[in-house]
């Protein structure tokens, strides 16, 4: 299996974390590591994943989430 780290920031709202690993799980992936920060605004999440699909797939579904501010892979 192959792993993958991605950055994330996300609009703090109550569902926001929930949606997120909601995504993760029903698209296939493992998730190995995941670190958390929020303030008042935003929350700032670093996921380490692993599966044999590409991240690709998943990157496409996060970037949709309404509350999705900015997406990077490391």
């Amino acid at each position: 299996m192959k792993q993958y780290e991605l950055s994330m920031i996300f609009n703090k709202r109550p569902e926001t974390l929930e949606r997120i690993l909601r995504v993760v799980r029903h698209r296939g992936y493992d998730v190995i590591d995941l670190k958390s920060k929020t303030d008042e605004n935003q929350i700032d999440l670093q996921l380490r994943i692993q599966s044999k699909r590409a991240v690709e797939l998943l990157v496409n579904q996060l970037i949709k989430l309404p509350d999705m501010v900015k997406l990077k892979q490391i």
